[in-house]
């Protein structure tokens, strides 16, 4: 079955939209980008396109398509492919306007996501919590939210409110999507462990620092061989598939 996976942060910039791209370039098949940031203007179309590459369609595109029950065609039409690669992206909001716009096209385009040929799974950059005409929507309606952050404790600080909002979501609701974390420079200063203590959520992995890693999906950069963060960030595929599966079948009653 396909599956939908939401990436956010609670502060700063620690690498939600070069992780989302990372992970959907590395993903053992298909897999589509969506971008869901409320700033607007899309990063990836800005850094790892180079701004080369024009979307075909923008969100009020597609929600024109939606109100006139056009959106699975609309949607299909509006995804660019990554080179050499399985993935694709969904470019987000061109504007702040445009993702207040888009927050009635968010739970629509679940419902066609789960329509998507079983091998295809969707992976979201939601960008950072709490913003105006944040995509909160999708927190509900995917299977695993991931939230990502650095190891320093201003990065700690700001997640460890949102974590406890999860784990209290959680625990009134235990039918909605686990979270778990995504753990970016483990030991600057903080391990795994000690985060995992803090926030009171699992890490399901954690990625290095890698700067010229991280600039094949930041900016484009063009790489010889494979990079070591793309090869933790396959392995990081898999922990978060894994987890996704144990949670699905923790939440599927017995003899469905």
């Amino acid at each position: 079955m396909m599956a939908v996976y939401l990436l956010t942060s609670a502060n700063g910039a620690p690498g939600v939209t070069t992780t989302t791209l990372g992970l959907a370039c590395t993903w053992h098949r298909a897999a589509v980008a969506v971008e869901t940031d409320p700033v607007g203007g899309s990063a990836m179309l800005a850094g790892f396109f180079r701004g080369f590459q024009e979307p075909s369609q923008s969100v009020v595109d597609l929600l024109l398509a939606q109100r006139s029950g056009r959106l699975a065609e609309q949607f299909a039409a509006s995804l660019i492919a990554v080179e050499g690669t399985a993935a694709s992206v969904l470019p987000g909001p061109r504007s702040h306007a445009q993702a207040h716009s888009a927050l009635e096209l968010w739970e629509p385009l679940s419902l066609i996501w789960q329509t998507m040929r079983a091998e295809t799974d969707v992976l979201i950059d939601a960008g950072r919590l709490g913003m105006e005409s944040y995509a909160e929507p999708l927190l509900r309606l995917s299977d695993l939210n991931l939230l990502v952050t650095r190891s320093d404790l201003p990065s700690l600080s700001a997640a460890k409110q949102w974590a406890d909002r999860a784990n209290e979501t959680r625990q009134l609701h235990p039918e909605t999507p686990p979270w778990a974390v995504l753990l970016i420079g483990p030991g600057h200063p903080y391990s795994v462990r000690e985060v995992e203590e803090v926030l009171g959520l699992p890490v399901v992995d954690s990625l290095g620092l890698d700067g010229r890693g991280a600039a094949v999906y930041s900016h484009g950069t063009t790489m010889t061989r494979a990079t070591r963060l793309s090869r933790e960030l396959a392995h990081c595929g898999e922990k978060v598939r894994e987890l996704a599966d144990e949670a699905s079948r923790l939440l599927t009653p017995k003899g469905a």
